[in-house]
């Protein structure tokens, strides 16, 4: 479904992306891992075709879209969500128009398809009889909740998130990682997800890739990244499960 070859990606003279050959099949959620700076988000912008690698090849379901122009790649990228780190909520608007705003914009919808659509995507992730809302009356794990509900307003077929739990508490991080998971079983969507934290990743990837510096350093399941004898992979399992474990002591 999404395949990246030997992407490089050069910016103010540094390379972001180095070198980065991965691929994410139908169905499939990839998560991508690895320490501040190392290119996870900047991934996301390659594969939504928002950068055009500098160098390499881009694939979506088969159709390379590396050097195809703004006009040629909005029918692809339609197929596509994004769930932001910060949510992107539009403060003034409530729930269901948060929700339905692209849908207004983009698909020739009655206001009435667009207000069942609405429900629907709001009664997938549990926020029923929320619609009139605002965003400042909900709670942060709500927020990211209606974030999930509009990315999947267009029933796309595939779904970018950053960092999806990050800033959340334990209940609410697992009340996400479920919809990922609810998703794929249910609505077959491939995804994939950046995250620093080895539970959330554990818990919805199929296969795991880790970054350092711009260069995929390891591409496997859960089970041979913890085997992996790699001193970067060891060194960044051991860093950030000591990060969980001293924001656990601290909660407690």
């Amino acid at each position: 479904m999404i395949r990246l070859e030997h992407v490089t990606t050069i910016v103010d003279g540094r390379k972001i992306l180095d070198d980065v050959s991965f691929e994410v099949k139908k169905g499939e959620t990839k998560v991508i891992l690895g320490p501040s700076g190392a290119g996870k988000s900047s991934l996301l912008k390659i594969i939504l075709g928002l950068w055009r690698p500098d160098s390499g090849r881009v694939f979506i379901d088969g159709q390379e879209i590396t050097h195809l122009s703004e006009r040629e790649q909005l029918p692809i990228r339609r197929r596509m969500s994004m769930v932001f780190q910060g949510n992107a909520l539009f403060d003034s608007l409530t729930v269901e128009e948060n929700v339905g705003y692209f849908l207004s914009e983009h698909h020739k919808m009655t206001d009435e398809e667009v207000g069942a659509r609405v429900e629907d995507c709001l009664d997938f992730v549990n926020l029923k009889n929320t619609q009139q809302l605002l965003p400042e009356e909900i709670s942060g794990g709500m927020k990211k909740r209606v974030a999930i509900a509009r990315a999947i307003a267009f029933h796309p077929e595939v779904i970018l998130y950053d960092e999806p739990t990050t800033g959340l508490d334990p209940i609410n991080a697992k009340t996400v990682t479920e919809l990922v998971l609810k998703l794929k079983s249910e609505r077959k969507v491939t995804s994939v997800v950046v995250t620093h934290i080895l539970r959330d990743a554990f818990a919805v990837g199929d296969s795991l890739a880790l970054m350092s510096d711009g260069r995929m350093v390891f591409d496997g399941s859960a089970e041979e990244i913890v085997s992996s004898k790699n001193e970067f992979v060891q060194n960044f399992l051991s860093e950030i499960r000591e990060e969980a474990s001293l924001l656990t002591h601290h909660s407690t």
